[in-house]
């Protein structure tokens, strides 16, 4: 079976999408299919577009987004129906909808993605405060989308609601697949074990990994980490992939932006998640979260917000803890402190993480998934 893979991202690009787009093609590829790249899609960013987007910021002072614009979506799909012309593949698929809303083909269109318009929508930050014609255009697009595929996957419970739920899409059309972890790991539960035993239990190491302090609830996890001070767990917070913009307490250790990119960067998140003892993500809004399959490669347990599609990346008490949203940080606290204490049921926990991750968070797992649904197709 041929498989068309269309992108506007570079699809060797680890860092693209969080790495799903070049993960996503490796374990096709490594599933047998025979692959065909339609990526690396030029957009069309027009005058108009630009005009629009200060006019509405500089008078009404809303969001425009132009990456919604149908003329953009059209020109993709225009570039890879140019390539399909000269194809003979069975199956075009794209991770997100972008480069297929608007394709015209006979051939079936899957496409993969971890949101909706409509779940999006004033849930991020970049997607609230919205004009009202990126609303109905934004909207507008992902009726196309859905309607114009003859599958979709989603990487989460939440999103393929949002899709029933906001665009009457039939359930039969949709598929639920999580994203994995977007890293290589040939770890054994004995080096799980070794990382458990080499953890020192003096001081708490908490993990924080986002480049958006704001929208990660960095301030939430500097709460958490100075209350556990306060009470005399001595903690440290690493923060990776931000600088927050204000001055932070000698228990905060920052490592800036880390790239996947480089021996030398994965070698240090690598050492990062090896010595912490939790990753902490109080995010106000997430899709998925592919970090929490990272942490788990490692039995490293996650802490971190019940909202958005997280529930499909952490299993409640399997591979970490879930918080509400307006959950106290003593809460966070109470659930370090119990845990720190209490050295078997934090090794049982790391060892249930890693489970998670052999069990279904990791690409070989997921991409026979994939594999097996596109064969089904």
């Amino acid at each position: 079976m041929k498989i068309a893979f269309a992108s506007p991202f570079d699809t060797g690009n680890v860092d693209a999408w969080s790495g799903i787009v070049a993960y996503t093609f490796q374990s096709l590829q490594q599933a047998g299919f025979e692959m065909e790249t339609i990526d690396k899609l030029k957009p069309a960013y027009t005058v108009q577009a630009k005009l629009k987007k200060f006019f509405y910021s500089g008078i009404f002072s809303k969001k425009y987004l132009r990456e919604r614009e149908p003329k953009l979506l059209r020109h993709y799909a225009s570039q890879v129906g140019k390539a399909l012309a000269k194809s003979d593949c069975d199956i075009i698929f794209s991770p997100g909808n972008a480069a297929v809303a608007y394709l015209k083909t006979d051939k079936p269109i899957v496409f993969w993605a971890d949101a909706t318009f409509a779940g999006l929508l004033d849930f991020y930050p970049s997607f609230s405060n919205l004009c009202d014609e990126s609303i109905r255009k934004g909207n507008d697009i992902e009726q196309q989308a859905l309607s114009n595929c003859r599958l979709v996957i989603f990487s989460s419970e939440w999103a393929a609601r949002s899709a029933v739920e906001n665009y009457e899409i039939d359930q039969k059309k949709i598929r639920v697949l999580p994203f994995a972890a977007n890293i290589s790991c040939d770890r054994s539960e004995a080096d799980i074990e070794k990382l458990v035993r080499q953890k020192n239990g003096d001081v708490c190491r908490l993990l924080f990994l986002g480049v958006d302090w704001v929208r990660k609830g960095g301030d939430i996890a500097l709460e958490v980490a100075r209350r556990l001070n306060a009470r005399g767990i001595k903690t440290e917070l690493h923060i990776v992939g931000c600088e927050p913009a204000m001055p932070m307490p000698d228990f905060v250790i920052p490592h800036g932006f880390i790239s996947k990119n480089t021996d030398e960067g994965r070698a240090r998140l690598d050492a990062l998640f090896s010595a912490s003892h939790f990753l902490i993500l109080p995010t106000r809004a997430e899709c998925f979260g592919i970090v929490f399959a990272e942490a788990s490669s490692f039995g490293l347990p996650s802490l971190a917000s019940n909202v958005g599609g997280i529930p499909s990346a952490i299993r409640e008490g399997k591979n970490g803890h879930m918080f509400a949203l307006d959950t106290d940080p003593d809460e966070y606290c109470d659930c370090i402190a119990r845990l720190m204490t209490a050295p078997e049921a934090y090794r049982a926990l790391a060892l249930s993480s890693f489970a998670e991750y052999t069990d279904r968070l990791n690409w070989t797992t997921v991409g026979k998934q994939l594999a097996a649904i596109l064969r089904n197709l």
